[in-house]
């Protein structure tokens, strides 16, 4: 993914712009202050995918994890586990 990279004013002066830009190009936009990079522009829907897969990869960290250190049970205790609680639940 290739960022875009825009001066500070540009965020003041040309704000619909680079808004139309991230949300149709779904592309980043690098602002700067003083020629360095300041802050990243995204749009709603890449931000939203973005933690999405996030937050999968963290759940598949800790999934490793939990096999690694034996955290384990076979699936039919799982799902019996499962059907106990739902039936707990209802009555």
């Amino acid at each position: 993914m290739e960022a875009i990279i825009r001066p500070s004013a540009d965020l003041r002066n040309h704000y619909n712009e680079i808004s139309k830009q991230c949300r149709e190009d779904r592309t980043p936009v690098i602002i700067t202050v003083n020629g360095r990079g300041d802050t990243a522009v995204l749009g709603y829907q890449e931000f939203c995918q973005m933690k999405s897969e996030l937050e999968l990869l963290r759940n598949l960290a800790e999934a490793e994890e939990d096999v690694r250190s034996g955290r384990t049970t076979s699936m039919k205790d799982t799902f019996a586990d499962i059907r106990a609680t739902l039936e707990a639940r209802r009555g």
